[in-house]
């Protein structure tokens, strides 16, 4: 006999997530929930494991930068099953093409910075070799 996947509360979810109860709505509402989000007893949502793996991959989109109807286009893709491969790996590929652009911009941003850092450390050290000079006094003649 199977065991039923165990249910979570919105709150375990967002732990899990790190979502906060407020985003779970908001992506249940925008509609990138993979089923339909079940209601308890008193109508509290309840979640399982597919959810939170799903809502995993959520965050993940869209912490590399996938846009909300980006998201909701891959959910009705992966909603639709089989036949819908190509079209989502369309639009994987299309997302790591951004994401690849996205890391050289900040590879860029990084070697500026970087720059930056070595300016301003060399300065500092300069100017502290300068205060250990005068705070020793004058140099004597050799």
């Amino acid at each position: 006999m199977a065991e039923r996947e165990q249910d979570l509360s919105i709150g375990q979810v967002a732990e899990r997530t790190g979502l906060s109860v407020h985003a779970l709505r908001f992506y249940e509402q925008e509609g990138v929930m993979f089923g339909p989000v079940r209601r308890g007893p008193g109508g509290r949502r309840v979640y399982g494991e597919q959810d939170v793996g799903w809502l995993n991959l959520c965050v993940v989109l869209r912490g590399s930068g996938m846009p909300l109807p980006e998201i909701r286009r891959y959910t009705e893709l992966a909603r639709q099953g089989p036949g819908t491969e190509r079209d989502r790996l369309a639009l994987l590929l299309r997302h790591r093409e951004a994401v690849d652009a996205q890391m050289e911009q900040l590879r860029r941003c990084r070697e500026i910075v970087d720059h930056k850092v070595r300016v301003y450390e060399g300065a500092l050290d300069g100017a502290a070799a300068l205060a250990e000079a005068d705070a020793a006094g004058p140099a004597r003649p050799g």
